[in-house]
C-alpha cells in the first residue's frame, strides 16, 4: 500500500474512534510512527502532504475516495486535523494578495526601496512578490495558484478579500487597471472548475512564454543587474531604469498589448461573481493620498473596491519634507474625508523612525491620527522605517544624520501606539516581509508584534485594538454576546461602531457606520463637478520628480494610454451620494471561515451581521436619514439583497 494512502487512513481510522480532530501531538505521533517505518535519513511523510494528497484522490481516484466510505462531517474533521496555518482564515475571509507590474512611480520618497523587478516600494524577496514574479505578474495566476494553495492548506476559499499592492493604483494606464480587476474575478469565477482552471493556466502560461518574458529567479535577476546597479549608484532612477529596461523589452511589450480591457468587460464578471462559488467579499487597492479624488474613488468603486490603503507615513509636515514625501497634512485630511464620504474602509500606512523622526515625534503623530478628526483610520499597519541599499536614505546613515531606533526605542514605540489605539481600529502588522539579507540596517525580527504584546502584558492594562480582542477559531457563545455601541466624530461624519462582545471583551463581528454632514456631502459634490471639467487628470496630482511633473503622462514611454475624453468622464461617472443617505462602511463577522449555504460552528452565518444591519437602520433613521447605503463587495450583494437593499448606482441601498 502507498506511503501517503497507509498514513492517511491510520489518520481516518483514529479521527472516526475519536470523534473530533486530532491534536497537534497526536498527529505527530502518527507522522513520526510512520516515517520511523522507513528508516530513512529524511521524513517522507510531513502534514503538509497529507491534504493535497487526500484532495487528489477524491478529485482523480474516485473508486479509491469511496472506498474510504468518508461522510461531511469525517471529512470536516480531517481538514481541521491537516489544516495548515489555521490563523490564516481566522478573521472570517481568506485574503489573496496580488501586485501589479513594475511601473514608473509619481513620486520619489527618501526610505522607499527601488527594486526595479518590483512595482514601487517592494523588493523581489518578499513573499507575495516571488509569487507575482514567478507568475509573470498576471492576476489571474497569482489568484488561482494562491487559492489552489489555501486549499491545499486546507483553508475554505469561497469568500475571497482581494488585496491589490503595488505602489500607487492610478500611475497605470485606466486600460491596464480595467484589465487586472477584471482578471482578479475572472480567476475567482473559474475556481470551481477545476480542469478548466487549470486549461486556462497553462495557456496563460504558454502566452507569456512565447512573448519571451522571463519568470525565473535566476534569469530575472541576470536581467535587471545592469540597471539596478547603476540605481543603486544613484546614476539612474527607478523610473528611468523602468524605462529603459522594460520600455526596450519586446517580450514585455508584446504581453502589455494585451493587457487591456473596457470597464464593460469588468461589469461582466462582477455579474457572475454574485452567483459563483468563489467570490469577492472585499477588493483593497493601494494608493497614495494625493490621488483619493471623487473620480478616482468613483472608478475604485465601479471596479468593486471596499477599501484603500493609504501610505500615510507620519502627520508630522517637517519630516514629511525632510523624506521628500511631498504632500501637504490638510491633502492627507481631505483624502481621509472623501474615502469616508465615498464609503471606502480606510487602512493607513505609518512607518515610525522615519529620517529626522524621534520616539516621541512617532508617538505624538500616531496620536493625532487616531484621535484628529480628520483623519481617523479603521486600519493601519504600524511598522518600523527599514534601511535598504539603493534608498536617499542610505547616504543619512553613512553620515551619522538618521539611525535605526535602539529595540527598546522601538518598542516603547510601538507599546505607546498599541494603547492609545481605539477599538474602532484594526491594527493589522508590525512589520513588512522584507528579508533580513535586505535590511542594512533597523528591525530584522518577524516576531516583533509578539515582543509588543509581551510588553503590553508584563505592563498590565487593556488593548482596545480590534485584532487583539478577534475571537480567531474560537468560536462564540452567542448567548453571552451584548452589543456595544461606540460613537466618534469626524469632520465630514457622525460614525458609530457596532460591536458584538463577549463578557472578556473578544469581538464576534463589527459594523461601522457612517452619518455624513450635509454640507461635506455638498463639498465633495462641488469637487468631482470641478474634477469632471478637467479631461485628462488621472485623479492623482502631479509630483515635481527629475525636474519635470512625473505622473500618468509620465509612464507612457512603456505604454501608451488610450483613453478618448468621453471614455475619461464615463469612467468617472456623476456624484451619487446625497445629504439623506447614511452609509454602512464595513461588516466583518469573525471567526474561522463558513462556507458559503453551510452551517457554522463558530460567529459567521449565525445572524450576527444581520442584526448589526438592523440596528444600523435604526440609528440611521432615528437621526433622520431618508436612505442607508451600503459599499457592499461584488460577492456580497447577493447577501444584501436578502436584507432588502437594492442596486443603487455604485452602492446597495436601502428605504428607511
Amino acid at each position: 500500500m502507498p506511503l501517503m494512502q497507509k498514513t492517511l487512513e491510520i489518520i481516518l481510522s483514529a479521527l472516526r474512534e475519536q470523534g473530533q480532530p486530532l491534536d497537534a501531538n497526536a498527529l505527530d505521533r502518527i507522522i513520526r510512527a510512520r516515517n520511523r517505518e522507513l528508516r530513512g535519513p529524511v521524513r517522507a511523510v510531513a502534514k503538509k502532504k497529507l491534504l493535497p494528497f487526500y484532495q487528489k484522490v477524491k478529485e482523480s481516484d474516485p473508486e479509491l475516495w469511496h472506498g474510504w466510505d468518508i461522510d461531511d462531517a469525517l471529512e470536516a474533521l480531517l481538514v481541521r486535523t491537516l489544516r495548515m496555518k489555521p490563523m490564516r482564515t481566522a478573521s472570517g475571509v481568506a485574503t489573496v494578495t496580488v501586485l501589479t507590474k513594475p511601473w514608473p512611480c509619481a513620486s520619489a520618497c527618501l526610505y522607499c526601496p527601488n527594486d526595479i523587478r518590483m512595482p514601487k516600494s517592494y523588493l523581489a524577496d518578499e513573499p507575495a512578490c516571488q509569487r507575482a514574479e514567478r507568475n509573470w505578474f498576471d492576476p489571474y495566476l497569482q489568484v488561482a495558484l494562491r487559492l489552489r494553495t489555501l486549499a491545499d492548506m486546507g483553508h475554505t476559499t469561497d469568500k475571497v478579500e482581494l488585496i491589490v499592492l503595488g505602489g500607487t493604483w492610478t500611475d497605470y494606464p485606466r486600460e491596464y487597471r480595467f484589465w487586472f480587476t477584471r482578471e482578479l474575478f475572472r480567476a475567482l469565477n473559474e475556481a470551481a472548475d477545476a480542469n478548466a482552471q487549470r486549461a486556462s493556466i497553462a495557456e496563460r502560461r504558454a502566452f507569456y512564454e512565447h512573448c519571451g518574458v522571463l519568470s525565473e529567479r535566476d534569469d530575472l535577476a541576470a536581467f535587471a543587474r545592469n540597471e539596478q546597479a547603476r540605481v543603486t549608484r544613484g546614476e539612474l532612477t527607478y523610473n528611468q531604469a523602468i524605462r529603459e529596461l522594460y520600455g526596450n523589452d519586446a517580450g514585455w511589450q508584446r504581453a502589455s498589448k494585451s493587457q487591456t480591457a473596457a470597464l464593460a468587460d469588468v461589469t461582466l464578471e462582477h455579474e457572475r461573481n454574485t452567483q459563483a462559488t468563489h467570490r469577492s467579499v472585499g477588493l483593497v487597492i493601494e494608493t497614495r493620498p494625493d490621488c483619493i479624488t471623487p473620480g478616482a474613488l468613483t472608478e475604485m468603486r465601479a471596479l468593486g473596491a471596499t477599501k484603500v490603503q493609504i501610505g500615510i507615513q507620519s502627520l508630522d509636515q517637517n519630516i514629511l519634507d525632510a523624506n521628500l514625501r511631498r504632500i501637504s497634512l490638510d491633502r492627507i485630511g481631505r483624502a481621509f474625508e472623501l474615502a469616508r464620504l465615498f464609503g471606502f474602509k480606510i487602512h493607513a500606512h505609518f512607518m515610525a523612525n522615519l529620517y529626522r523622526a524621534t520616539p516621541e515625534s512617532d508617538v505624538a503623530g500616531y496620536r493625532a491620527l487616531v484621535t484628529d478628526r480628520r483623519f481617523l483610520p479603521d486600519e493601519v499597519k504600524m511598522y518600523p522605517c527599514a534601511l535598504v541599499d539603493g534608498t536617499g536614505l542610505v547616504e543619512h546613515w553613512r553620515n551619522g544624520t538618521w539611525k535605526p531606533y535602539t529595540e527598546r526605542e522601538l518598542i516603547d514605540v510601538l507599546v505607546a501606539n498599541m494603547q492609545a489605539t481605539p477599538p474602532y481600529v484594526r491594527v493589522s502588522r508590525m512589520i513588512r516581509d522584507i528579508s533580513s539579507h535586505d535590511i542594512m540596517a533597523g528591525n530584522k525580527k518577524v516576531n516583533l508584534r509578539q515582543m509588543v504584546d509581551c510588553e503590553l502584558a508584563r505592563r498590565g492594562g487593556g488593548v482596545e485594538e480590534i485584532r487583539t480582542r478577534e475571537i480567531g477559531t474560537r468560536g462564540a457563545d452567542l448567548t453571552e454576546l451584548a452589543l456595544v455601541e461606540f460613537p466618534y466624530e469626524t469632520t465630514v461624519s457622525s460614525e458609530r461602531f457596532l460591536q458584538w462582545v463577549t463578557p472578556e471583551w473578544k469581538i464576534a463581528g463589527f459594523l461601522r457606520l457612517s452619518l455624513p454632514k450635509a454640507s461635506a456631502i455638498e463639498a465633495a459634490r462641488a469637487e468631482a463637478e470641478r474634477e469632471r471639467g478637467v479631461i485628462g487628470s488621472t485623479g492623482c496630482e502631479a509630483m515635481p520628480i527629475e525636474g519635470k511633473a512625473i505622473s500618468h503622462q509620465a509612464a507612457r514611454d512603456i505604454e501608451p494610454a488610450s483613453a478618448s475624453a468621453q471614455e475619461e468622464r464615463s469612467a468617472r461617472g456623476a456624484f451619487s451620494l446625497a445629504a439623506d443617505e447614511a452609509m454602512i462602511r464595513e461588516v466583518h463577522v469573525y471567526g474561522a471561515v463558513a462556507a458559503l449555504g453551510h452551517a457554522s460552528t463558530g460567529a459567521q452565518h449565525t445572524g450576527l451581521g444581520r442584526k448589526l444591519v438592523a440596528r444600523a437602520c435604526e440609528i440611521a433613521r432615528e437621526a433622520g436619514y431618508e436612505r442607508i447605503n451600503v459599499i457592499s463587495a461584488v460577492g456580497t450583494r447577493e447577501y444584501y439583497a436578502t436584507l432588502g437593499f437594492e442596486q443603487h448606482g455604485l452602492y446597495q441601498q436601502k428605504e428607511l
